[in-house]
């Protein structure tokens, strides 16, 4: 497990070379600065307090029988591909040439939406089918299973 860990530490030490040589050819750093920032402010002022404020739903609302899980996966990989969709789906109107970011963007993400919480339903509804038991036999009295 250490070397592993090693070589993972070696891949990112190596990737950020990579990013900091990118961020050598680029002329005028501000777009990038505002960028970066952006992010931050996406992140602490948006997306982290959404999380909270969801996980805080979840625990007092009493989200029970396998349901908290499943929810918060969905969530993370919901919020990570909308982190990636962001470019193209905040590009401006139509452009001169058409062949750039020609599809249909906000349906695909749509799409993806609805396929994540489709599976997160799936999961729900399999755990509550299943009902909290385990391979071992039924959960312990006043388990969470999440």
């Amino acid at each position: 497990m250490k070397t592993l860990r090693v070589l993972a530490g070696v891949a990112g030490v190596l990737l950020m070379g990579v990013g900091v040589s990118l961020l050598l050819d680029v002329r005028d750093l501000t777009g990038v600065l505002l960028w970066l920032g952006g992010a931050v402010v996406l992140h602490d002022g948006v997306i982290a307090p959404l999380v909270l404020l969801v996980g805080v739903v979840l625990v007092c609302g009493g989200g029970r029988g396998g349901v908290r899980g499943p929810v918060r996966g969905a969530l993370v990989v919901a919020g990570a591909v909308t982190v990636v969709a962001l470019p193209v789906l905040l590009r401006p109107g139509p452009r001169a040439n058409s062949s750039v970011l020609p599809l249909d963007y906000w349906g695909n993400w749509l799409v993806a939406m609805v396929a994540v919480a489709v599976v997160a339903g799936l999961l729900v509804a399999g755990r509550r089918f299943i009902g909290g038991r385990t391979a071992t036999g039924p959960a312990p009295k006043g388990a969470d299973p999440d």
